[in-house]
């Protein structure tokens, strides 16, 4: 990335139909802290990596709850996602106030695509640097969706941003035949599993990880702090099974070319 002639506003089209103010906020996307989400049929556990700014500062939690059957993850610019937060949560109050009933997770989605979308076209304004990875349970079953800084949004089976995303996406594009019926431990051990593979050095632990989940008849809830310690067990077992396959795979392979 780099400063040019046609990235001075939002508004401005490059002679290759690209907005560049677009790609920069999706660069500041890639370069925020990992955050991985994971779908099942009953189902969606969403896990996150959280940075500490220096020493002396707390880990920014990186998972926030918007209703008791919706949740997201972001990752990018902290402020930015607590304003569309915000919005996301004042959106679900309404729909309970005026229907007496929880929002639909699709038609929230769209809503806060639309508010996004708003930023990519009027000038003076800059998009929002921060992309979501929307879990929610509602009567049509759980949902995993995928926003953008752009606007665009995707419904997903598992889906990775961050720095480092592309490892987890592998490590869950191998696995993903296996998640559809995963039971709620079963989906929690792949998800920091795929969190891992983002970490360039040291493991997780209670202070950097953040763990949350919603089913079927189950609200929406995070776990930080020590309410993460039961679920990095988990994580060494997830390790031993893959051992044990690997080496089941090999030693067939070794007595097929036998």
């Amino acid at each position: 990335m780099f400063r040019n002639q046609y990235d001075s506003d939002v508004t401005v089209w490059s002679p290759q139909g690209r907005l560049y103010q677009v790609e920069y906020a999706m660069e500041a996307v890639k370069q925020g802290a990992a955050v991985v989400g994971i779908k099942s049929k009953t189902h969606v556990v969403l896990t996150a990596f959280k940075r500490a700014t220096d020493d002396l500062a707390a880990n920014q939690k990186k998972i926030l709850a918007i209703d008791d059957h919706i949740g997201v993850g972001f990752s990018g610019l902290t402020a930015d996602a607590q304003v569309l937060t915000k919005f996301l949560r004042m959106e679900c109050l309404n729909s309970k106030y005026a229907y007496d009933t929880p929002h639909s997770v699709a038609r929230l989605v769209a809503a806060l695509g639309t508010k996004m979308q708003i930023c990519t076209q009027v000038y003076g304004r800059r998009p929002f640097g921060v992309g979501f990875l929307v879990a929610g349970f509602d009567e049509t079953g759980s949902h995993l969706i995928q926003t953008c800084p752009s606007s665009n949004y995707y419904d997903c089976k598992a889906m990775a941003i961050g720095a480092r995303s592309q490892s987890a996406r592998t490590y869950m594009e191998r696995k993903l035949e296996e998640f559809s019926e995963c039971d709620k431990k079963t989906l929690i051990a792949h998800g920091l599993a795929a969190l891992r593979e983002c970490l360039s050095d040291g493991d997780l632990d209670i202070k950097n990880c953040s763990v949350a989940v919603i089913g079927k008849g189950e609200d929406f809830q995070v776990y930080d702090g020590d309410a993460v310690a039961p679920f990095l067990p988990l994580l060494d077992k997830d390790i031993k099974r893959k051992l044990l396959q690997d080496k089941t795979q090999s030693e067939a392979e070794a007595m097929d070319t036998s």
